[in-house]
């Protein structure tokens, strides 16, 4: 009866005619003094056990950093100065985010698998009910600003696919990146509907003297704020030295 019932469930099991399997250049990435930014290489393969069904085979990979909660404000002139009027909190959108695709994501993409799945940027944000006729506006800048930072990227035609069965991209990352872990998805399409998925995490960590001064400034502030109070003096003291030395 056991042996039944594991053949009853096994057959019960959706069976995908298409599956990812995939690789990244690295894994983890280390944040030094002198980070200057990185890439990440992202390929694989599709894998079938079946003929390819119909329907031209899209990819779209993506990699999202750390969630942060922020708020986004409207600043409207009011008496001839420049105040913060309305506001709206955005309860998670990704410090970092960028999509690549082998076509145009309306195209590969319809808009409930983009809903389902959170694959655009807009849906990518999630922004708390603020009671504003106009709050998508608030989004849109945070969006726009985050894009004109290089925070936001969409490349769609990044993704290289090589007769429906290998494919890769690269990712360039920036200077300024958030600690935490890195989402990678990579999405098979047809027809506009998303026929598997797999994902995996790329580790960003501080590392050395700067893991040690972050861990310093959160873990033992009044510690943190003396030894840059001496190091300030310090600095001016040897600059103040040397000035004299050359005039002299």
């Amino acid at each position: 009866m056991i042996r039944l019932l594991a053949l009853l469930i096994l057959f019960a099991l959706p069976v995908r005619a298409e599956e990812v399997v995939a690789g990244l250049s690295q894994n983890r990435i280390a944040i030094t003094a002198s980070f200057s930014g990185s890439d990440i290489l992202v390929f694989g393969a599709v894998k079938r056990d079946t003929p390819a069904p119909e329907g031209p085979l899209q990819v779209i990979i993506t990699l999202q950093g750390p969630p942060l909660a922020v708020t986004v404000r409207r600043k409207d002139k009011v008496a001839g100065i420049w105040v913060n009027t309305d506001a709206v909190p955005v309860s998670s959108s990704p410090s970092f985010y960028a999509i690549a695709a082998t076509a145009p994501l309306r195209e590969v993409l319809t808009e409930t698998e983009d809903l389902r799945h959170a694959v655009s940027i807009p849906r990518a944000i999630r922004a708390v009910g603020s009671g504003l006729e106009d709050a998508g506006v608030f989004t849109d800048a945070l969006i726009r600003i985050r894009t004109d930072e290089g925070s936001y990227t969409l490349n769609e035609t990044g993704v290289e696919l090589a007769e429906e069965t290998l494919f890769r991209t690269r990712f360039i990352l920036p200077a300024n990146l958030t600690e935490g872990a890195y989402r990678t998805r990579i999405l098979l399409t047809r027809n506009g509907q998303v026929i598997d998925s797999h994902e995996t995490m790329v580790d960003v960590r501080k590392v050395g003297l700067e893991r040690w001064l972050f861990a310093l400034s959160r873990e033992q502030p009044l510690i943190y704020g003396l030894l840059s109070l001496v190091l300030a003096v310090t600095a001016g003291w040897a600059a103040s030295a040397a000035f004299r030395y050359i005039r002299s």
